[in-house]
């Protein structure tokens, strides 16, 4: 959530920021009503209560007539204090229900606009040219069927449209991404976690991930608990209600974790394969940061996601995504994209985003620096899709007779295979 303090003094730059999401700006105005009805009336409880504790002092020293008169006063304000602390509660609840719905302040640097309205920063490695290689490239399911890496018949067959089992090298290929990405993270001074798959109501909403991205989310309606779809949630969530020590940050955390999306709305996009499906394993960075090195910090995020696909030998570009495309919780996202050739277009396949104090508001994470206790930033950012990132390795590192080469980062995590070839040719 954004700082109530910071809507009062600049309600503009807040209407601008919603404006930019293309969220509802007529929410901004009722938080400031919601908000002011909590403070009036929090002075007005405050001010009973004054009353009347003074007048408990003055009730055992009057008699007669004045007594009679204090008593009855005592009853009307018994009723008001009540009164009062009711209103002021129910005030302070709009408050928080509207201030939850808030997206965070989106940076003045990020394009404004829709999905398609992002900006190219920059373009690395290459783009093959199959037609001068002398063959069409195939897409990365037939390649992994030739392989024996990829089986979505079976998938669908178990458990429903957009799973799949990754078989044989496939199953070695993700093991190898994940250790590669894993020892990239550590060597950068990131604390490799395993992190829970089901978390509480709290976690998910303090992480951002129960407003617009509710639909994409499993809810376990017996247990109250939901299937996370990154483990950004439970790292976001693994200091919650804390106040850390300023000489500690920055916190730096790799997270690996299966992860769950429902991908309501995609009916009719990525059928084929295994781009866009409901269950897929991910190592993610987390960052717990001083505000005021949030930036620089999403600058060596993105670093480290262009290092990663640049040693898997991807062309790629980054972009900076435009307003409406950031999620409740980012205040600016930098997505890479790489190229996929039988689609003929750059795919995300890393995001990073700074969440700026919004999370660690939700989440009451903060940190003490001297006397002054504030809450602090938190960053996010993809180092593997597993699923995505097996698409564009097959695809960009495909030869002629359906064999792929492996790229050299990835060899010692596949026993020194340098190919992987077709099961039967």
């Amino acid at each position: 959530m954004i700082d109530l303090r910071l809507l009062r003094e600049d309600p503009d730059r807040v209407r601008a920021s919603q404006r930019a999401r293309g969220e509802d700006v007529a929410l901004v105005d009722s938080l400031l009503s919601a908000d002011e009805r909590r403070r009036s009336s929090g002075v007005r409880f405050d001010e009973l209560r004054a009353e009347q504790k003074q007048l408990g002092k003055l009730i055992p020293k009057a008699a007669g007539e004045e007594k009679a008169e204090l008593l009855k006063r005592a009853e009307q304000l018994k009723a008001d204090v009540k009164a009062a602390d009711a209103e002021r509660d129910a005030a302070d609840a709009e408050t928080q229900e509207l201030l939850l719905r808030l997206g965070n302040l989106v940076h003045p640097d990020v394009p404004v606009g829709g999905e398609e309205d992002f900006v190219t920063l920059e373009t690395h490695g290459t783009i093959r040219d199959f037609a001068a290689e002398g063959f069409a490239p195939k897409d990365h399911l037939e390649l992994g069927q030739l392989l024996g890496a990829i089986d979505v018949e079976r998938g669908a067959k178990v458990s429903g449209s957009r799973f799949y089992f990754l078989t044989g090298v496939g199953a070695l290929l993700e093991l190898a991404l994940v250790n590669a990405a894993i020892a990239q993270a550590t060597a950068a001074g990131f604390t490799p976690m395993l992190t829970p798959a089901l978390v509480r109501p709290q976690s998910m909403a303090g992480t951002g991930f129960l407003g617009q991205a509710a639909q994409d989310v499993y809810h376990l309606d017996k247990d109250d608990l939901y299937l996370v779809g990154t483990s950004e949630v439970p790292l976001a969530a693994y200091h919650m209600d804390e106040i850390i020590d300023a000489d500690r940050l920055p916190l730096r955390y790799a997270g690996f974790s299966p992860c769950f999306r429902r991908e309501a709305g995609s009916h009719g996009k990525d059928t084929r394969g295994i781009f866009r499906v409901h269950q897929f394993d991910k190592v993610e960075m987390f960052s717990y940061v001083d505000p005021a090195d949030s930036q620089a910090e999403h600058q060596r995020l993105l670093e480290w996601e262009k290092q990663w696909l640049t040693s898997l030998e991807l062309p790629f570009r980054v972009i900076d995504v435009a307003s409406a495309d950031l999620g409740a919780s980012a205040a600016r996202k930098f997505d890479c994209e790489a190229w996929i050739p039988t689609q003929g277009k750059y795919r995300e396949l890393t995001s990073t985003s700074d969440c700026t104090e919004f999370q660690s508001r939700r989440l009451s994470i903060r940190v003490r620096d001297g006397k002054q206790v504030k809450p602090l930033a938190t960053l996010n950012g993809t180092l593997c899709a597993v699923p995505r990132t097996i698409v564009a390795i097959l695809e960009n590192h495909q030869q002629a007779d359906g064999s792929v080469r492996v790229p050299e980062v990835l060899r010692p995590y596949l026993g020194g295979r340098e190919v992987l070839e077709p099961v039967s040719r």
